[in-house]
């Protein structure tokens, strides 16, 4: 079904901006594994609206109740099931654009697909409300993950032509764990102050603005994935796709490294404490599909929110003819900086999968 990816462990996500619920299915879990639910809840903290002018106002509590798959706090083997209830939905902004596609959005694509019968209020399936359920998700595998030596962390690489930092070679937990901690998920404050202002400057206009994601995950060890089309980053980037408004995915140098030649971008191998490493990661710690041991990176390019207050040309659907839209409601300037936890959540699930599939002896 094309809400669920992993392959060992299967995570299946489901609703709808404006129904009932949201919720998530992980299927393949291993049992005994501890859960602290503050600490998850923490993490979908992160991502919550409604907490700044950055972002849209609708009040969420984001709360998830366990429907199965944990007795005692622990996961009990059978599949985890979470949902969290929708409860400031305002559906009647939505009311004037059943006959109107929005430009940017995929009211066109559902309504040909679906015969004009999906759920389109917030964006239906399609709505940036769906990654909160790939937090639950996501929050569980990286707790996983951790006490098991791998982490992985994110912070907001840009937004519009403002610029954060880049990670260093190695990151460490700590540096995840304090960007994680600050309102806004930048390396540099500095440049944080510089990004929010960008966004600001596009809320103003009643315009958009977009970011790339900066992720990496450390302690993950060599030899996870397969050559072709069964690699990290085939997994990875699949699953990534998956967050609505992501349109590019690179891994280490990505495109940039079409602009360098071999002596420079080929990652020289060494000898440190009596493992192979390398003295770069331009590779993004992935060769030939397969992980090197360096720190897995990829970076992930989310567009404007299409949801902008200005007018645009659309058409009528009943009518068949060109119109004007104004879009009204609560709605993001930018949503790049609440995806940080996402993309990290997708990450985590997917590292979780790939080593339960190796069973490197992890578990």
């Amino acid at each position: 079904m094309s809400s669920e990816f992993g392959k060992i462990l299967k995570v299946s996500v489901f609703g709808q901006s404006h129904g009932t619920a949201i919720g998530v299915v992980m299927d393949g879990l291993p049992a005994g594994e501890e859960i602290d639910l503050e600490e998850l809840q923490r993490f979908l903290d992160r991502r919550r609206p409604g907490k700044s002018s950055l972002s849209t106002a609708r009040k969420e509590g984001d709360v998830p109740e366990f429907l199965s798959g944990l007795e005692n706090g622990r996961t009990c083997g059978a599949p985890l099931c979470a949902m969290i209830r929708n409860s400031d939905q305002r559906s009647g902004d939505y009311a004037g654009l059943a006959d109107k596609p929005r430009p940017g959005h995929a009211d066109y694509t559902a309504w040909v697909k679906w015969k004009g019968l999906a759920d389109m209020r917030g964006g239906g399936h399609f709505s940036g409300r769906l990654t909160a359920p790939l937090c639950i998700a996501g929050g569980i595998a990286k707790q996983i993950l951790a006490r098991r030596g791998i982490y992985v962390g994110a912070h907001l690489d840009s937004v519009g032509t403002a610029c954060d930092e880049h990670f260093p070679l190695c990151p460490t937990r700590e540096l995840f764990e304090a960007v994680a901690a600050k309102p806004f998920p930048a390396l540099s404050d500095n440049d944080g102050a510089r990004m929010q202002d960008a966004i600001l400057a596009a809320k103003d206009a009643l315009d958009s603005v977009g970011g790339v994601i900066e992720c990496a995950a450390i302690g993950v060890p060599a030899g996870l994935g397969d050559p072709m089309f069964d690699g990290v980053e085939n997994r990875l980037a699949a699953a990534l796709f998956g967050i609505p408004a992501v349109k590019g995915v690179e891994f280490g140098a990505g495109f940039s490294a079409a602009a360098r030649r071999g002596s420079k971008n080929n990652d020289s191998f060494t000898i440190e404490n009596g493992t192979i490493s390398a003295g770069s990661n331009h590779a993004g710690g992935i060769l030939g599909g397969i992980t090197t041991g360096m720190p897995v990176t990829l970076r992930v390019a989310v567009k404007p929110t299409p949801s902008i207050g200005q007018p645009q040309k659309t058409v009528s659907l009943s009518a068949m003819e060109d119109t004007d839209l104004t879009i009204h409601g609560r709605h993001d300037p930018c949503i790049a900086h609440r995806a940080v936890p996402v993309v990290e959540a997708v990450t985590a699930t997917v590292l979780l999968d790939l080593l339960l599939e190796g069973d490197h002896g992890t578990f």
